[in-house]
């Protein structure tokens, strides 16, 4: 039996309100909240999960 690395990515999205100026603004203003933790995906909603083998040998990323 050999030992494996695997990966597991999920790709979740959530929709916020912010209000601002402009879209820049608002995309900057939402990129701190997400840093601060006041905007928060989990659960979110569920987009996409993917799954490779990482080691020892990398195989590529499928969606399941």
């Amino acid at each position: 039996m050999k030992t494996y690395k695997i990966g597991i990515e999920e790709i979740v999205s959530a929709v916020f309100e912010v209000e601002a100026e402009d879209s820049e603004k608002a995309l900057e203003i939402a990129k701190e909240k997400y840093r601060l933790g006041e905007f928060v995906l989990e659960p979110g909603e569920l987009q996409s999960k993917n799954i490779a083998v990482l080691e020892p040998e990398s195989t590529e990323w499928k969606e399941f």
